[in-house]
């Protein structure tokens, strides 16, 4: 806005050097820019749908019987902040490094935050444009959130998923006891990414459903060995085997009937552990030595 009095002959607005307006006559070519306001007090020009290019000096010179003056206002334009790049879906295996790119524009230029959408919780992890993770640990899968904010507007957001391959571990195994002609399940958990292949074994040959009355199910991480009617020839020791691209592993489980007596030594605790059934009653008995 330009205030002018009646001694005012003459008047224009400028961009830098380039004269908009001088009066009522428009000399931009320019749609956007047109004539707001023209009265014997003040003169201004409004500029629609503005942009970054828009940005810099402008001047409202008027002229007088006495001498020219001029008026200057500079004009800032704020954008809203827009990631314009970043990094696709990766997949990795554990212990291997990854960077991860977020490049936002905007005016202010935006501050760029990336953060760990993990199970736990929202956690930080820094404030720059790249994130480098060396050794990456299976825990430190999963989304991580890229915002850019500048106070303009709301925050721009977008995510990048890792998915950290691991070799299977079995995490839980179980011994189990059933009668002779009852239903017996042994089954075998196996934590891996991408998911294991579970095969069971007992001795050195691999079973399949269907065969000696048994039925092998694998779901997810689970794997069970069922058998429906069990028979003296099923008691024993069995072995699941967890696969996947990155290794193996593989635990033993044994199926035992009443009177069995079930012992191992944990070589870590130094511990023996002792269990007897005789029908419906058992006596568990945890030594440590």
């Amino acid at each position: 806005m330009c205030t002018i009095d009646d001694r005012v002959t003459r008047v224009a607005w400028l961009n830098r050097s380039t004269i908009l307006y001088a009066g009522n006559d428009k000399w931009s070519i320019d749609p956007r820019v047109i004539i707001l306001v023209n009265t014997p007090t003040q003169y201004s020009i409004m500029i629609q749908n503005v942009d970054v290019y828009d940005e810099g000096p402008y001047t409202c010179s008027v002229q007088t019987d006495n001498h020219p003056k001029t008026s200057r206002v500079h004009l800032i334009v704020q954008v809203p902040p827009q990631i314009m790049n970043i990094s696709s879906d990766v997949t990795v295996n554990e212990g291997s490094s990854v960077t991860l790119l977020c490049l936002a524009i905007g005016r202010p230029e935006p501050t760029v935050t990336w953060r760990h959408l993990s199970v736990k919780g929202q956690g930080f992890v820094s404030e720059d444009e790249y994130l480098e993770i060396s050794d990456i640990k299976r825990d430190q899968s999963g989304e991580y959130e890229c915002s850019a904010l500048n106070d303009v507007a709301a925050p721009d957001v977008r995510k990048v998923k890792i998915t950290v391959n691991y070799p299977p571990y079995i995490s839980k195994a179980k011994n189990t006891g059933a009668s002779v002609g009852q239903k017996g399940v042994l089954s075998c958990e196996a934590s891996a990414v991408p998911v294991a292949d579970f095969q069971w074994f007992k001795e050195d040959a691999r079973l399949a459903t269907g065969l000696d009355g048994v039925r092998i199910e694998n779901k997810g991480h689970m794997s069970t060995l069922t058998f429906f009617n069990v028979s003296e020839k099923d008691y024993g020791n069995y072995t699941c085997v967890a696969t996947n691209k990155l290794g193996n592993t593989n635990a033993s489980i044994t199926l035992y009937g009443p009177g069995a007596v079930i012992d191992g030594v944990n070589s870590a605790s130094r511990a023996l552990a002792c269990l007897w059934l005789s029908g419906t009653l058992f006596a568990h008995f945890f030594i440590k030595f």
